[in-house]
């Protein structure tokens, strides 16, 4: 289905373990909310169908933190069987209304509504089957992917990631530049949420 009519689920990808942060970064600290929060909440003030967050590593801990009301919240008990789990399980609890899926990471508090949005328009008015931001020719996220690949996702395997659809189908990926660093912007280790702090001052 194209066309503005077009129903998009926004998951959240939030089960890791935080390895190499050495503490759980879902929780670290970021505004007034958390930098998990501060992702669902720009996922909240977006025009997105469904906000489904997938979470692993400190389920508990998250949950009694953070406000994830007018959310679907799913456990990936096999988060350390590698990324492709929390995907999948995302894309196992998303309503059959939806058209597409958009994958947000939940360290990545600097992508606004705004940013969302815009995707989210482009996705409403193009048949494209991913659709990819990119910023300087950079590719960033988050991606969208239509429905009639998600078979394709449901079928990936360990620490493997949607990349290796974005090679077989490079010809009919939308890219839309998007002209704000925040699409680059994630938090691995603790240096890199020094670094993302000091953007945000």
């Amino acid at each position: 289905m194209s066309g503005s009519s077009r129903k998009i689920a926004g998951i959240i990808l939030a089960a890791g373990s935080s390895l190499r942060m050495g503490k759980t970064k879902q929780l670290l600290p970021f505004g007034s909310s958390t930098l998990l929060g501060q992702v669902v909440q720009n996922a909240k003030d977006s025009a997105l169908n469904e906000i489904i967050v997938v979470l692993g590593h400190g389920a508990d801990e998250i949950e009694k933190a953070i406000d994830l009301s007018g959310t679907k919240v799913v456990r990936n008990t096999e988060y350390s069987k590698g990324h492709s789990t929390s995907l999948i399980k995302g894309l196992e609890n998303i309503s059959s209304i939806c058209d597409a899926a958009m994958f947000l990471l939940g360290d990545q508090p600097l992508v606004t509504a705004a940013i969302i949005n815009r995707l989210i328009d482009a996705c409403k008015t193009s048949d494209a089957p991913i659709i990819i931001p990119y910023c300087n020719d950079i590719r960033g996220n988050p991606v969208i992917f239509a429905k009639s690949l998600f078979h394709r996702l449901k079928s990936l395997i360990g620490d493997t990631g949607p990349r290796v659809l974005f090679n077989e189908f490079q010809e009919s990926i939308l890219k839309v530049p998007i002209a704000d660093e925040a699409i680059l912007v994630d938090v691995d280790t603790m240096d890199d949420y020094k670094k993302l702090m000091s953007k945000k001052l």
